[in-house]
């Protein structure tokens, strides 16, 4: 199941802004879950997105501890797909609007 959002923007003089939101306002977020060990979550940032050991221990730790972490921002379509691909990880992620987070 997926979280669909609507929005709409006005203008300062009330109009509906029918512009497109920042390209790059969209994030892939992963979170934690009962089921994948740290090293697996840590080994599918590395192989899916290309990180460093470093980078993906950090994300991986932050998943672990807060809960979550957002390990990629750009196009909605392209953060749909890094979900997508996190999906067929077998780990839980979401795509949320990084501007209003």
């Amino acid at each position: 199941m997926g979280l669909i959002m609507a929005l709409t923007h006005l203008d300062a003089r009330g109009d509906l802004d029918t512009g497109r939101l920042g390209d790059d306002v969209w994030q892939t977020v992963v979170w934690n879950d009962p089921v994948n060990l740290m090293s697996y979550v840590a080994h599918v940032f590395r192989e899916y997105f290309g990180f460093d050991a470093e980078t993906a221990s950090r994300l991986m730790l932050a998943v672990h501890h807060e809960g979550h972490a957002v390990v990629s921002r750009g196009p909605r379509e392209q953060m749909e797909l890094h979900t997508q691909a996190m999906h067929d990880y077998g780990l839980w992620a979401t795509v949320r609007n990084g501007a209003s987070s």
